[in-house]
C-alpha cells in the first residue's frame, strides 16, 4: 500500500511520527516488537545462572526491563559485543549460550498496548531485509535459535525441516521465511511499508510557534544534517526543538514512484552493512571479470560460463563469503586461487572460533588453506597443473604499489606449480588486474602473476548512509574515516544507542558493531526504553495501539 496518496504528494503538512526506523531486517522489526506495547518481565518461575545478575533481576521483578536500569542490569557482564545492553539482552534471552547451554529464557512477554509507540519501519523490500537477497543452500554461522526474535520460537516454526548435526543452523531461505512470518504473526504490519527506498534524511529546528521549521545549521560543523537556509512550513507540533525531514519514494505497481515526505521527532538507523561491498582499491578492480558477490560465481556456474576446463578463479578474502566462494566452485569441480593477507595461524581467522562438529564445511576449507598453500606444491610436469603466467619482473616492479627487491617467482618452467582444484596463497595480496585476464599477487619478497577465468572480491561490505551529510560519516567514531561496522562504527551512548553526536538519531545493529542477530537485539532493547521513558514524560504514547500514519 503506497506510504501516501500520489495525489497528497507534495503535502504542505506532512504527518509527524514520534518514531521512523529506516530498514526492516531484523533489527527494525524487533524494534518495532518492542515499540508495539510488548513488554519483557522476569519468569518468575525461572532462574539465572548468573547470581548476581538474578538477583539484580529479584529486586525489580514487578517492573518491564525496559523500565529499569540498563547499565545497573549490564554491570559485570562479559560476551561477544562491545555493546553492554546486547550483552545483558542476549544472556536474558539465551543464558550462558557461549559455553555450550542451552538454558530456557528467563523473560516472559506481555503486551500493554498503552505503552504503543506510534512508529513506521521502512525497508527496501518484504519485512527480512537482506536475507531475501540470500540464496542457496549454505547454512547460517549463528544456530537458528539465536536467529529467533522476542515471542515466537525459531523451531516451532521449522519444525521437521532439518535432519543432521547441523540441523541447529538455518539456510536463508528459512530465516526469511521466519521473519517475514514473523511480522504477520505479532500483527506489525500496519508499522511497515514495504518497497521504500528513503533519499534524504535532514534534521528541522522548530522556533516558536507559528514560526515553522528551518534546516539544521552546526557552528562546528559536525551537527545538523542539511543545508542552511532553507525552510518548510509546517505545523508546530510542540514548540521548541527539532524533527526530522524523512524523503524517498515507494514503489508500487508498475514500478511506479511515489514520493513521501514525512517527520519524525526520532530517527532510528537500522540499515545493516551489506549495501556496498568493501573494495580492494587496486587497478584493474572495475574490469569485467572481477566481482564483488558471491552469487556471480554461482550465475557463472550455472550459465555454464565455467567449467572444470576453465582457467582457476580467483577468490580474495578469508571470511565466510570467501569460504562459501570456495565451496561452490570446488563442489564445481573449479580450480580456485585463494588469497587473504592473514597468516594461517591468525587467532582472528574466524575459522578458529568456529565448533568443528557445527562447522565441518568451513574447517575443510581452513584445512585446504593449511595444506595446499603454494609453498607444499610438489614439482610436477607443465601438463597436469595451472601454470603462473610468465611475466618479466622489471614489469611487475613497475606495476606493485611500492618498491621490491625481489623478482617475480617464476619455475624454470614457466611458473610456480599449482594443486589441481585448490592452492592459497596466505600473506598475500592482489597488485593489479589486468584486461587480458591475469591478475598480479604480491607476498614476501615475490610477485606472481596468473591468469584467471574470473576473480571475486569478498573482503566484507559497507553501509550506505548517503541519505545523510556526507554519508553519515561525521557520526563514527573516527569522523575523519568512513562508517564502517568493524573499523569505525556509529559513536552511540551504550546505554541507549543514540548517536553522541546526533540526538534524536539512533543507531543498531552492524552500524553499531552487532553483525550477528543474536546481538543486534539488543538495541532494539536500549533504543525501546530510552523511547519509552522520554516519551511518556512527553504524553506521547498512545492507547489504541494504532497508527494512523501509513
Amino acid at each position: 500500500m503506497p506510504l501516501l496518496e500520489e495525489t497528497t504528494v507534495p503535502q504542505e503538512h506532512p504527518p509527524t511520527l514520534p518514531v521512523v526506523i529506516i530498514g526492516n531486517g531484523p533489527s527494525g522489526i524487533c524494534l518495532s516488537y518492542l515499540l508495539s506495547g510488548y513488554k519483557p518481565y522476569l519468569d518468575t518461575g525461572t532462574v539465572h545462572p548468573n547470581p548476581i545478575l538474578y538477583r539484580k533481576l529479584q529486586e525489580t521483578k514487578h517492573l518491564p526491563i525496559t523500565e529499569q536500569d540498563l547499565e545497573y542490569l549490564s554491570e559485570g557482564l562479559e560476551g561477544r559485543s562491545r555493546n553492554p545492553v546486547a550483552v545483558l539482552f542476549d544472556t536474558l534471552l539465551h543464558p550462558n549460550a557461549d559455553f555450550g547451554y542451552e538454558f530456557p529464557p528467563v523473560l516472559q512477554w506481555r503486551r500493554d498496548k498503552q505503552q504503543h509507540i506510534p512508529h513506521l519501519v521502512l525497508g527496501r523490500a518484504t519485512p527480512g531485509g537482506a536475507w531475501h537477497a540470500m540464496q542457496g543452500s549454505m547454512l547460517t554461522i549463528s544456530l537458528g535459535i539465536w536467529m529467533e526474535l522476542p515471542g515466537v520460537n525459531y523451531r516451532d516454526m521449522t519444525k521437521g525441516k532439518r535432519r543432521d548435526v547441523t540441523s541447529d543452523r538455518a539456510t536463508p531461505e528459512e530465516i526469511s521465511s521466519y521473519y517475514r512470518n514473523y511480522v504477520k504473526l505479532m500483527g506489525l504490519q500496519k508499522n511497515f511499508a514495504d518497497n521504500t527506498y528513503v533519499t534524504s534524511i535532514q534534521k528541522l529546528y522548530r522556533g516558536h510557534e507559528g514560526e515553522g521549521l528551518e534546516n539544521g545549521h552546526n557552528d562546528q560543523g559536525d551537527g545538523g544534517v542539511g543545508e542552511e537556509g532553507n525552510v518548510v512550513k509546517c505545523e508546530d507540533s510542540g514548540g521548541g526543538g527539532a524533527l526530522w525531514e524523512v524523503r524517498g519514494y515507494q514503489q508500487v505497481q508498475n514500478d511506479t514512484h511515489v514520493p513521501f515526505s514525512l517527520f519524525a521527532e526520532n530517527v532510528v538507523l537500522a540499515t545493516g552493512a551489506s549495501d556496498a561491498p568493501a573494495r580492494l582499491g587496486v587497478e584493474g578492480e572495475d574490469l569485467p571479470f572481477v566481482f564483488h558477490s558471491i552469487s556471480d560465481l554461482g550465475l557463472a556456474v550455472s550459465r555454464q560460463k565455467l567449467d572444470p576446463n576453465s582457467d582457476p578463479v580467483l577468490i580474495v578474502g578469508a571470511g565466510l563469503s570467501a569460504a562459501d566462494a570456495v565451496l561452490c566452485a570446488c563442489n564445481s569441480n573449479i580450480s580456485v586461487l585463494h588469497v587473504f593477507r592473514k597468516n594461517l595461524d591468525d587467532p582472528d581467522l574466524i575459522f578458529k572460533q568456529l565448533p568443528k562438529t557445527l562447522y565441518p564445511e568451513y574447517h575443510k576449507v581452513y584445512n585446504m588453506m593449511c595444506s595446499h598453500t603454494h609453498t607444499n606444491v610438489a614439482p610436477c610436469s607443465a601438463s597436469n597443473r595451472p601454470q603462473a603466467v610468465s611475466i618479466a619482473s622489471s614489469v611487475c616492479a613497475k606495476m606493485c604499489s611500492k618498491p621490491q627487491h625481489a623478482t617475480a617467482n617464476m619455475a624454470s618452467n614457466g611458473g610456480p606449480t599449482l594443486f589441481p582444484d585448490y592452492t592459497s596463497f596466505p600473506e598475500h595480496c592482489v597488485v593489479s588486474f589486468q584486461s587480458d585476464m591475469k591478475c598480479l599477487l604480491q607476498g614476501n619478497n615475490s610477485l606472481k602473476a596468473f591468469k584467471i577465468s574470473m576473480a571475486l572480491v569478498l573482503i566484507g561490505t559497507n553501509p550506505n548512509l548517503f541519505f545523510l551529510k556526507d554519508q553519515g560519516q561525521y557520526l563514527g567514531l573516527d569522523p575523519e574515516k568512513p562508517i564502517s561496522c568493524k573499523q569505525n562504527p556509529i559513536d552511540i551512548h551504550p546505554y541507549t544507542f543514540e548517536c553522541t553526536k546526533e540526538p534524536g538519531l539512533f543507531a543498531m545493529g552492524p552500524l553499531v558493531g552487532d553483525n550477528f542477530v543474536r546481538f543486534l537485539k539488543g538495541g532494539a532493547l536500549g533504543i525501546a526504553s530510552c523511547l519509552l521513558k522520554r516519551l511518556k514524560k512527553k504524553g506521547k504514547l498512545i492507547t489504541n495501539g494504532g497508527n494512523n500514519f501509513i
